[in-house]
């Protein structure tokens, strides 16, 4: 995942809060699913044009508060318990959305559509010869 947030400049004399608050964001609303891996801490310095020590900062946060979880190998991913969604199914919501803004659907009318289409698969319909 490529981080695109700017620091604020209220925010300035603490980048590393900004930080951490962003990426709190895009994990409580589901933006990053459980199980997904974030941006190595260089990256996201890089990124951000701050320090790696202040990345590292925001990241510790983030774990201290149970979103996140460093492993050495496996870098650094969203806890199982902090996605609001896994992440297969974030990565396919973000196929839809691309899919649905490549033939200029209606936002509203693909959330219409998706939540009809799970009510039914939730919720199936009786067949026409089944009886009462």
């Amino acid at each position: 995942m490529s981080l695109s947030p700017k620091l604020s400049p209220a925010d300035e004399a603490s980048p590393a809060l900004d930080i951490y608050r962003q990426l709190r964001g895009l994990i409580v609303s589901g933006q990053l699913g459980a199980g997904e891996r974030l941006p190595t801490v260089r990256q996201t310095a890089s990124d951000l044009g701050v320090a790696p020590g202040t990345a590292a900062r925001a990241y510790k946060m983030l774990e201290a508060e149970g979103l996140v979880v460093s492993r050495t190998a496996a870098g650094t991913r969203v806890a199982e318990t902090a996605g609001v969604l896994p992440a297969s199914v974030i990565r396919l919501l973000r196929e839809l959305v691309e899919e649905a803004a490549s033939v200029e659907a209606d936002p509203d009318d693909v959330i219409d559509v998706l939540r009809m289409v799970w009510q039914t698969r939730s919720h199936p319909e009786p067949a026409a010869d089944d009886g009462p």
